[in-house]
C-alpha cells in the first residue's frame, strides 16, 4: 500500500493558514456584532456561517490535499467547460447584489460561479502549457492560451464584476510568464489589450464602476473633486485605520468598526476593522503572515516535479496574490475599490472554501513532488 511521505507536507504553509483564519474569525466577530444591513438587518448571522464555511473548506482542502493533482491534468477540460457555462447561466437567472450579477441561489444559500472559475482557469492553462512542454515562449501557444483566458474573463467583465476579471487576467499572467513568456511578448500583448480596455470602459463597466475608478483618480491627484458620496467608504476605511495607531483600540471597541460607519466592513473593508482594533501591528501581523503563505506557495512551484504541478501553484499564488494587493490597497486608498475579499480573512462562503481547496492544491503538489516511499 502506498505511503506518502508526510514528511514533505508543507507545515509552514499549513500554520500562515491557521493563523490568518482565527485573525480572520476575530476581525469578523468584531465587524458582525453590532453592524446591519442598509435595512437595519443585523448582520450577527454573518459568523456562526463562517464558522460552517471554513469547516467545509478544511474539508475540501484536505480531499485536495489526498488527491494527486496529477488526476486533474486530465479532467482540466469538462472542468473548464462546465465552469465557462455556469458563467453564462448566472446572466440568466443569477441573483444581482452589489450592482453585479454574480449568484446563483440554491435554496436560502447562493454559490458564486466565478470563484470557481478561478480554479477551473488555473487547472485549463496548466493542462495546456503541461502539453506544449518545449514550445511555451512560441507565440502561437502564448496566444493559444488567451483563448482560455478570455470566454471566463469576459463573461465575469459582463455580470459586470470587475475585481474577479481582473484576477483572471493575474493568473493568466503569473502562469504566461512562469511558462516562458518573453518581455517582448508581454510588451506587444499590452499594446493590443489598449483598444480591448477602451471598449470594455465605454460598453462593458456599468456608471458605478466608472464612479469608483474616476473617485479613486481624483483621490490621487485633487481631493476636492472627490464625490463625498462615492468615496464615503475609502475615506471611513482610512478614518478607522489611522484611528487605530500602533496597537489599536481592542477588539469590538473601535469606533468606526462598532458605530456601523464603515460599509461592508466584513468583506471588502475588514482590514479596516484589523487596522482600527489591532492597530499597525495586528496589520502588519496580517500581511506578513499571507507574504509567508504567498511565498511558500511559489517554494512549491519552484520544487514541483513537473510543469503541470509548477503552473497549478503558480495560479494558486497569483490568485491570492491579487485578492490581497487588491483589498489591502484598496482599503488604503492606493488602489480602486473593486470588491474583491481579503482570502482567509473576509466573510463568504464560495471564495473562502476556494482558496481552501487552492492550499489543498499546494499541498498535494508538496508531497508530491518526490517520488513515492513504498
Amino acid at each position: 500500500m502506498e505511503v506518502r511521505r508526510w514528511r514533505d507536507y508543507n507545515w509552514p504553509l499549513l500554520g500562515c493558514v491557521a493563523v490568518l483564519l482565527i485573525i480572520g474569525l476575530l476581525a469578523l466577530h468584531s465587524a458582525t456584532l453590532t453592524a446591519v444591513t442598509f435595512n437595519g438587518v443585523p448582520l450577527r448571522t454573518i459568523f456562526p456561517r463562517q464558522i460552517v464555511y471554513i469547516i467545509v473548506g478544511l474539508v475540501l482542502m484536505l480531499g485536495a490535499t489526498l488527491l494527486d493533482y496529477r488526476l486533474l491534468s486530465s479532467l482540466s477540460r469538462p472542468i473548464y467547460i462546465v465552469v465557462v457555462a455556469l458563467l453564462a447561466v448566472v446572466l440568466l437567472i443569477g441573483r444581482v447584489s452589489e450592482g453585479a450579477q454574480s449568484w446563483i441561489a440554491l435554496g436560502e444559500r447562493t454559490f458564486q460561479p466565478s470563484e470557481a472559475g478561478k480554479l477551473a482557469l488555473m487547472l485549463a492553462l496548466g493542462a495546456y502549457w503541461s502539453r506544449h512542454e518545449g514550445q511555451t515562449d512560441h507565440w502561437l501557444v502564448q496566444l493559444g492560451s488567451l483563448f482560455i483566458l478570455l470566454p471566463p474573463m469576459v463573461l465575469v467583465l459582463i455580470q459586470p464584476d470587475l475585481g474577479s476579471a481582473i484576477v483572471y487576467a493575474t493568473i493568466w499572467l503569473v502562469m504566461a510568464w512562469g511558462a516562458g513568456m518573453r518581455w517582448s511578448q508581454l510588451l506587444i500583448l499590452s499594446i493590443l489589450a489598449l483598444p480591448l480596455g477602451l471598449v470594455a470602459w465605454e460598453h462593458v463597466l456599468d456608471e458605478y464602476q466608472h464612479v469608483r475608478l474616476m473617485t479613486f483618480y481624483y483621490l490621487l491627484t485633487d481631493m476636492s473633486k472627490v464625490d463625498p458620496d462615492a468615496g464615503y467608504n475609502v475615506i471611513q476605511a482610512l478614518s478607522a485605520i489611522s484611528s487605530g495607531g500602533w496597537v489599536g483600540t481592542g477588539l469590538t471597541r473601535g469606533l468606526f468598526s462598532q458605530g456601523n460607519y464603515v460599509p461592508v466592513q466584513h468583506t471588502d473593508f475588514i482590514f479596516a476593522v484589523v487596522g482600527e482594533e489591532l492597530g499597525f501591528v495586528g496589520g502588519l501581523v496580517l500581511i506578513i503572515f499571507e507574504a509567508l503563505l504567498l511565498w511558500q506557495a511559489l517554494t512549491i512551484a519552484e520544487q514541483s516535479s513537473n510543469l503541470f504541478g509548477r503552473q497549478l501553484a503558480l495560479g494558486v499564488f497569483a490568485m491570492i496574490f491579487a485578492h490581497v494587493l487588491i483589498n489591502i490597497g484598496m482599503n488604503l486608498s492606493l488602489l480602486p475599490v473593486t470588491g474583491l475579499p481579503l482570502p482567509f480573512v473576509s466573510a463568504g462562503g464560495s471564495f473562502m472554501i476556494t482558496v481552501l481547496v487552492g492550499v489543498g492544491l499546494l499541498q498535494s503538489i508538496a508531497l508530491r513532488r518526490k517520488r513515492l516511499a513504498f
